[in-house]
């Protein structure tokens, strides 16, 4: 793999081609544990560790995989690297496994995860399966920061909120007050509340899209949705 493979691969996850914000993949989960910058960062890299395992590991079985079979043998691989992260997450942070719930093992049925192993990893090689799928993550992991770093400033004033469930009680004190003496906005942690902010942040891509494109005389891409299950 060239530089400017890793290069192209990275922009193309973390930017271009962006699952929460171009594609439109995996909507359930974005706007449903979005309500909190810890949260949502929590379900984004675990959701990032499933997606460039699975890279990694269907890469170099791709040609051995009956076509007919394809789909299943995908689907039981990424149900195993799901299972043992949910595990991990069980055994050391298990308040942050209670609070995420059924999302973590909802991972499995996530339309980003196998979408980009059936668009990307059945046809290249291990290395530059993993990095896509890496940048995917990490691609969707900023617009769930960045999604739920608002709702929980317009919803509750404050930033890290919960950051105990990851580090333990002792980093309570990394908890951010915004707004002193706040006394909320409920839209904004609400599902109604999620979708506002997140049609803002598809607009302000489109815009930034839209300018670079003027700058260097082309017409900016159209955006290209994609599916968006109950489960995904």
């Amino acid at each position: 793999m060239t530089y400017q493979n890793f290069k192209d691969i990275l922009f193309n996850g973390v930017w271009k081609q962006n699952t929460g914000v171009v594609q439109l993949l995996g909507l359930c989960p974005i706007l449903a544990v979005s309500s909190s910058v810890v949260n949502a960062v929590s379900l984004g890299l675990a959701t990032t560790l499933v997606m460039a395992a699975s890279g990694a590991a269907i890469a170099p079985i791709r040609q051995a995989v009956p076509n007919e079979a394809r789909i299943p043998v995908f689907i039981l691989i990424i149900a195993v690297l799901v299972t043992v992260i949910q595990y991990a997450m069980n055994a050391y942070m298990y308040s942050l496994y209670i609070v995420l719930g059924i999302f973590i093992p909802l991972i499995v049925t996530n339309c980003i995860v196998l979408a980009r192993v059936e668009a990307f990893a059945s046809k290249n090689p291990p290395l530059e399966s993993a990095l896509d799928g890496l940048a995917m993550g990490l691609g969707l992991t900023a617009v769930l920061a960045v999604l739920g770093g608002i709702r929980e400033i317009l919803g509750h004033g404050t930033l890290l909120s919960g950051i105990e469930t990851v580090f333990g009680e002792g980093a309570k004190f990394l908890v951010i007050t915004v707004v002193p003496n706040y006394h909320g906005f409920l839209l904004a942690i609400l599902p109604p509340g999620a979708f506002i902010v997140l049609g803002c942040l598809i607009a302000g891509k489109n815009w930034l899209n839209a300018r670079a494109a003027e700058k260097a005389g082309q017409t900016p891409a159209p955006i290209e949705a994609g599916c968006t299950p109950a489960a995904g």
